[in-house]
């Protein structure tokens, strides 16, 4: 990750944005630049600009929730055990532009999107008790985005994700969260709604790696492995058009390796 040097302390570069850069260009100007750099899968240059724009218009809910996944993007890329307070950070600094983004405008399906997605990212930094303890609010953010939007990929792979985690779940987490932590709605997580809202992410967005692996992985939880291989093939295809997209093909060719040993 690039920084910026300022005497002795280093700072990443996505905290720091120069006065002239951001005098220099509108909040729309910022929104558009950092998408072009979203694209070009900079998310550090990407965030520079998306804070930019929240500093010129701190009301503006796309500029918020963007700068949310634009931290998110950075976050993700921090796997080592060594860079999880950084990570953690990250994902803290993307849970407020979100909530932010959603007290700017309530009805945004992507604000809430955001939300969940930082939250289930933080979680899974997290020991079984506590993922718990997010799970309630990252369906809800999800299921809220869905509302707003039936047709957002993402608030499918979100609430679909959430199904196969807490089915993963040991039976004595689930037995924890049910007597201490009012877990009872875990009770609703079923493997056939997990399917079916991976599958429908996948419609909405055929092209993107990451709903196809998570698609993938649910199918070998529940044996399907023509399914899974299926879908394990067709991301080795696809176009990269997310940071993380490298590692995915990589996983997904491992679980291929294994789909095909004998």
């Amino acid at each position: 990750m690039k920084t910026v040097r300022f005497g002795m302390r280093a700072f990443p570069a996505w905290l720091v944005l120069s006065a002239g850069a951001a005098a220099a260009q509108t909040p729309g100007e910022h929104i558009a630049a950092g998408d072009s750099l979203g694209r070009l899968l900079d998310p550090g240059a990407a965030l520079e600009h998306y804070r930019a724009a929240v500093a010129a218009d701190s009301t503006s809910a796309l500029a918020l929730w963007k700068a949310a996944g634009a931290a998110i993007d950075i976050a993700k890329q921090l796997t080592e055990a060594s860079d999880r307070r950084a990570s953690d950070s990250l994902y803290l600094l993307a849970r407020r532009y979100a909530e932010r983004a959603i007290a700017a405008d309530s009805v945004d399906a992507d604000a809430h999107f955001m939300l969940a997605q930082a939250l289930g990212r933080l979680s899974r930094t997290r020991g079984g008790k506590q993922r718990v303890r997010y799970g309630r609010l990252i369906y809800d953010e999800a299921a809220r985005a869905l509302e707003l939007n039936p047709d957002h990929d993402g608030a499918h792979h979100v609430i679909g994700a959430w199904h196969a985690e807490v089915k993963r779940l040991s039976g004595l987490t689930r037995t924890f969260a049910r007597l201490f932590l009012g877990g009872g709605f875990l009770g609703r997580a079923q493997w056939d709604s997990a399917t079916v809202h991976l599958e429908r992410a996948v419609a909405l967005r055929p092209a993107y790696v990451f709903h196809r692996l998570e698609l993938a992985q649910i199918y070998l939880d529940r044996r399907r492995t023509e399914g899974a291989a299926e879908q394990l093939e067709q991301i080795l295809t696809l176009p990269e058009s997310d940071v993380m997209d490298a590692v995915h093909k990589q996983e997904a060719m491992r679980l291929l390796a294994g789909i095909r040993e004998p």
